[in-house]
């Protein structure tokens, strides 16, 4: 068993209630999305930055680093198969293990132990029409959610979905701003005007890091 893999590596979570924590990503190639803003079209339209690795080697180069937390990213994690399997082992090994999804399939066969979150595409991605709204009722409590914020309608859309997460706790619901085009500062006013249960996440890795970088 195998799965398309764009790179390993250990940095600091940049972002949700882990941000901060040394981390462990697996970022897989794929994406069956094409956000406007995406930052890591890499993992979507370069083959050659893909390639074939066994499970095995993978929790082989994740152990190497001796790290507790590990995220799988992409691209779109849920588009490879393996990928709930390589989950299940990490959590079998004892890791915390983070998913993070763009919404557009379902997550209902994500192994339990794993902490789903799940990106909900706001109009200016381009892609709000891919959203699978039966996720929603997926979550429970120890799971995510994330909005990329870019303009005063992507917050209103947030706003209105976040109506319907009144089982997800509000610090587990993170605005993050498109880097580049939205200040922090606007988003932060809006939510303390709507007094809105959610959290303000900034992409911590852009701020400590190149925002440019990989690998971080």
């Amino acid at each position: 068993m195998a799965l398309n893999v764009c790179e390993i590596f250990f940095s600091l979570q940049g972002e949700s209630t882990f941000a901060g924590l040394p981390c462990v990503f697996v970022r897989l190639f794929g994406c069956n999305l094409a956000c406007s803003w995406c930052d890591t079209l890499y993992a979507k339209d370069q083959a050659e930055e893909s390639r074939s690795m066994e499970l095995a080697a993978i929790l082989e180069d994740i152990e190497a680093f001796g790290c507790s937390l590990v995220e799988i990213t992409g691209g779109e994690p849920l588009l490879q198969q393996e990928t709930t399997i390589l989950i299940k082992q990490l959590v079998e090994k004892g890791f915390k293990v983070l998913l993070e999804t763009n919404g557009s399939l379902s997550i209902d066969r994500v192994p339990e132990g794993c902490v789903r979150i799940l990106d909900i595409k706001c109009p200016s991605s381009s892609e709000s029409h891919r959203n699978m709204y039966a996720n929603l009722e997926l979550l429970t409590q120890a799971d995510q959610v994330k909005f990329v914020i870019a303009d005063s309608d992507d917050y209103r859309f947030a706003r209105r979905i976040i109506k319907r997460l009144g089982h997800i706790p509000g610090e587990h619901i993170h605005l993050s701003p498109v880097s580049g085009t939205i200040a922090p500062e606007q988003i932060a006013r809006w939510m303390l005007q709507d007094r809105l249960g959610a959290r303000l996440s900034l992409q911590l890795h852009k701020i400590i890091w190149n925002p440019e970088k990989r690998g971080v």
